[in-house]
């Protein structure tokens, strides 16, 4: 299958050592997205309605991490946040970027959490959005999410846990999201990420409090005041720990901030990443 017959398919790169696909568009200094842990998740499905307009300032990098998507899917691996880590890394080192904004989504914000605290040097800013890297109790929302058995209905139950505003959230939509969801291996490797009992798997994604607070880049925290998936309570934490850290609770929102509040996240976006840019003359 093509870009044109799907445009959640991009360019193939071997990134630390595995098959990756990659969105790459625009110019400038770098902005790498981390997308979050959905069913049928890709970097596309995740970041489509922004990566045109971020692109136009910057070069936007969206790849589908390691067992989502169209990247590889490893045989008898076992996924866990260092790995996602060092995939991460590979895929900067592929494309020879020593340093890129970092920008991550949930279960994407803990990776680029735990990457930007291993690796300072490869960072120059960091966005966490709706994000894990602190332990919190598991909440249903989540527990459902890396719960997920494939069928229409469920899908449908998941999206209304997304989304604040209901009606975003079509049998059209669902369905899409479904059908992705059932491609071949894509539910077979998510079983494979997150079983039961979960709570270990929000604690694993989660870095250790002594370092968070000696994080030294400026960070944006982003998250919906309704989010049923991720608490606000942890991006509260994130802002109390972090020492140079920004938070924007978006009203009215759940869980996707960058579909619901589409506009107002590229702004706050393109903000803060502009105040680390030489001024033009």
């Amino acid at each position: 299958m093509s870009h044109a017959e799907n445009p959640e398919i991009a360019q193939q790169i071997r990134a630390a050592g595995f098959t990756t696909n990659l969105h790459d568009l625009g110019e400038g200094f770098p902005l790498m997205m981390i997308h979050g842990s959905g069913p049928g998740v890709t970097a596309w499905a995740n970041w489509r309605l922004v990566m045109p307009s971020l692109a136009l300032s910057r070069r936007v990098i969206a790849p589908d991490m390691l067992g989502f998507g169209y990247s590889e899917r490893p045989a008898n691996i076992q996924y866990e946040r260092d790995l996602w880590v060092q995939h991460a890394l590979g895929v900067l080192d592929a494309l020879g970027l020593e340093q890129v904004d970092l920008l991550g989504n949930s279960f994407g914000g803990g990776i680029a959490l735990a990457l930007a605290l291993a690796h300072p040097q490869r960072v120059r800013r960091l966005i966490l959005m709706g994000s894990t890297g602190v332990s919190f109790p598991l909440t249903p929302g989540l527990d459902a999410v890396w719960g997920y058995t494939p069928s229409f209905e469920t899908m449908r139950r998941l999206m209304d846990t997304f989304a604040y505003d209901r009606s975003r959230v079509t049998d059209e939509l669902a369905e899409l999201r479904y059908q992705a969801s059932i491609r071949p291996g894509f539910q077979e490797s998510f079983a494979q990420m997150f079983p039961a009992p979960r709570q270990r798997w929000v604690d694993g994604l989660a870095s250790p409090e002594e370092q968070i607070r000696q994080l030294p880049h400026e960070t944006l925290i982003l998250h919906g005041r309704e989010d049923e998936v991720i608490p606000l309570s942890a991006s509260l934490t994130l802002h109390d720990w972090i020492p140079n850290s920004q938070l924007h609770v978006f009203g009215h929102c759940g869980h996707w901030t960058q579909i619901e509040h589409s506009e107002r996240f590229i702004r706050l976006v393109n903000d803060f990443l502009s105040e680390a840019e030489p001024l033009k003359s």
